[in-house]
């Protein structure tokens, strides 16, 4: 399977429509390139902010709100185009009110044939909890992409190791990790989130960034971070972990993932985390006891 995660150029779309022909661009890259799977970044929908006034743009509440109106032609513009260009693409994450101005940080991925699923982010970052209208995901999903099992989790949640250990355990050998980071320590952590469920789980990880400044929103304000794809670090796989990576203005990094190496992997591996995970478990070291010097 080809992959392509973008590092997004945020900019400020004066209509739904610039917004469709940006989309249409950039998944044309994608496609060029032989992906069969494209993955666009976490907070998406908010570029489309840019669209309404300065006194909504620049008040995130009031952004939330009226990008709720973009909703359906977003989830009709997503499907239409995994059809024509003929991918899986994950459009980024919307934020969508669920009812009574609370929303959730939704991740959508669109099939070829225009179907869809989704996953909600489980884990809120500081700021998601200060808005004090961004309300968590109650439920933790796999899905087929073609004959591979995959997995989301949203930019934070990649840095939480049991929810996407019980994703892999339940089949998924790639995981989706649409991000948005603001500051380096922010995308340090989420790539050292990646790498680490990559060696835990054996699985790779496609993780996808926002990019460039967009002073009008309190949000996007502030982008930084490199698109990447990981796979663990063993035998018959990258050393440093890195099948590809952006560098600079380039938008897409692109690897192929072979997911036969990857299995093959665990039978001659240096080391097994995935398949030692269970010796964490063992009850004499369930708990740390203070050892006195003697």
């Amino acid at each position: 399977m080809r992959v392509a995660v973008a590092k997004y150029t945020i900019d400020a779309p004066a209509d739904f429509e610039a917004f469709a022909g940006k989309q249409t661009a950039w998944l044309e890259e994608a496609r060029s390139a032989g992906a069969s799977l494209a993955v666009l970044p976490e907070y998406l929908s908010l570029e489309l902010a840019a669209s309404f006034d300065a006194s909504v743009r620049s008040d995130l509440i009031a952004s939330l709100a009226a990008t709720q109106e973009y909703h359906p032609r977003w989830m009709a513009l997503f499907s239409d185009l995994a059809q024509r260009v003929g991918l899986h693409v994950m459009a980024g994450s919307f934020l969508l009110d669920t009812g009574l101005a609370r929303y959730r940080n939704r991740s959508y991925l669109f099939a070829p044939d225009g179907t869809h699923v989704w996953q909600d982010k489980l884990q809120l970052t500081g700021f998601e909890k200060a808005t004090g209208v961004i309300e968590p995901g109650d439920a933790l999903k796999v899905f087929d992409v073609g004959e591979t099992r995959a997995a989301t989790a949203i930019c934070y949640d990649s840095e939480f190791p049991l929810p996407v250990r019980a994703q892999c355990e339940a089949g998924a050998r790639l995981l989706l990790v649409p991000s948005c980071t603001d500051t380096e320590a922010g995308a340090t952590r989420v790539r050292v989130g990646c790498m680490a469920r990559a060696l835990e789980n054996r699985c790779f990880v496609a993780q996808s960034v926002t990019a460039g400044q967009a002073s009008w929103s309190p949000a996007l304000d502030e982008n930084t971070g490199e698109a990447a794809l990981y796979a663990p670090m063993d035998v018959g796989l990258p050393a440093d972990g890195v099948l590809a990576r952006t560098d600079g203005a380039q938008r897409w990094a692109v690897a192929d993932l072979d997911f036969g190496a990857l299995q093959a992997s665990r039978a001659q591996a240096q080391v097994a985390v995935d398949r030692d995970w269970p010796g964490q478990w063992r009850p004499e070291i369930a708990r740390a006891r203070l050892a006195p010097f003697g």
